[in-house]
């Protein structure tokens, strides 16, 4: 963890399709100085790729520092550093392979400095999954990259917004493969990394979490697909012997329609669409895509590259904004978890305390 005399986390963020909106985000988001007040922002990107973009935005007032050192990071400023020096076209709205070489560069040096400590998080801009393409880089997007990177075992795309996390089992598989992938042990896995999140990462100690079926309604006791009855339940129960606090399995229709997602601290979705689109739909505030399982601490916007949109100074910087909040949300959460480990008769703080009283204990119908 790197550290500086305000005690602020650094945020390192990556700068994603350079044809894309997500310089617009950074200036937009960092414009407001008052963000300086929790955090030190680190750009990955290169001076005059963001110049270009601040013109499409002249009402908004952003400084920074450039730098190509670590220990150069100015704890006052926002902070850029320089992952080329070559001039670059700039397309905006076009998807091609130069914003794809040069969201991937910033990307993983961004991701290696995370990996190494020399940044406390990472918030990562849109990138398109297609152009993105190489032999360097063979992944479909930022979740199964920082998992190879960081030697983990499993990673869980997590979907936090105020009222409503939803984690997926599967995340950019093809439908027709969805079902070889319900397996007791990737379930278990997943279930695992949720269940350490959210005592780790969001301050709740007794997590609830409801698994979704894989079938329409569940699969009907086995007449609408075998997965729901002979892998899922079995999951579920074995992940109850082993300490985890979970139900199901839900049909996702009903169990979103009726607000049984309230009941619950997390949600196990089978695949994408089924956990994003009520996500998308029901999530209060803006939602934020958060990677669960790594060592570091990764989020981004829950929203891609917009390239229709892009260089014209009318992408809503909201989602991007609130990613960085929660980065630094969790990076605290952490450090609260931690102090009470290493020390249990520490007070415990008011907003933990906040959260467990917040705990609904009540029983959970199955």
């Amino acid at each position: 963890m790197s550290s500086n005399t305000e005690n602020k986390p650094v945020i390192g963020i990556s700068c994603g399709d350079i044809n894309g909106i997500g310089i617009e985000l950074i200036i937009k988001t960092l414009g407001d100085s008052r963000i300086l007040d929790i955090c030190t922002p680190l750009i990955f990107a290169n001076n005059k790729v963001f110049n270009f973009y601040r013109k499409s935005v002249p009402d908004i007032n952003i400084n920074f520092i450039s730098i190509k050192e670590y220990s150069r990071i100015n704890h006052k400023q926002v902070n850029l550093f320089n992952c080329w020096e070559e001039e670059v076209n700039i397309t905006p709205g076009t998807m091609n392979d130069v914003g794809g070489t040069y969201a991937i560069k910033s990307l993983t040096i961004a991701a290696q400095a995370l990996k190494e400590g020399k940044i406390d998080g990472l918030v990562t801009a849109p990138i398109h999954k297609k152009n993105i393409q190489s032999q360097q880089f063979n992944f479909t997007g930022h979740t199964p990259y920082l998992k190879n990177l960081f030697g983990a075992a499993d990673v869980a795309m997590f979907m936090v917004a105020e009222n409503i996390k939803v984690a997926l089992l599967t995340e950019h598989v093809a439908v027709k493969d969805i079902a070889q992938h319900i397996t007791k042990e990737n379930i278990l896995s997943k279930l695992q990394i949720v269940n350490d999140s959210l005592k780790k990462d969001f301050g709740i100690t007794k997590p609830k979490i409801a698994v979704l079926g894989l079938n329409p309604h569940a699969g009907d006791e086995g007449l609408i697909g075998k997965e729901d009855e002979e892998i899922i339940k079995p999951a579920i129960k074995e992940a109850k012997q082993k300490g985890i606090f979970c139900f199901g399995p839900y049909p996702a229709d009903a169990f979103f329609a009726r607000g049984q997602y309230e009941k619950f601290d997390g949600v196990l979705a089978m695949y994408h669409d089924q956990g994003l689109i009520p996500f998308k739909s029901l999530a209060i505030g803006e939602g934020v895509n958060y990677t669960a399982g790594l060592k570091g601490v990764r989020t981004s916007p829950d929203h891609g590259v917009a390239f229709d949109i892009a260089g014209k100074g009318k992408a809503d910087e909201a989602s991007f904004r609130e990613a960085i909040f929660k980065a630094v949300d969790i990076i605290n959460s952490r450090k609260e978890v931690e102090d009470q480990y290493k020390n249990p008769l520490k007070k415990i703080s008011a907003g933990m305390l906040a959260r467990a009283v917040d705990q609904r204990i009540s029983e959970i119908p199955e």
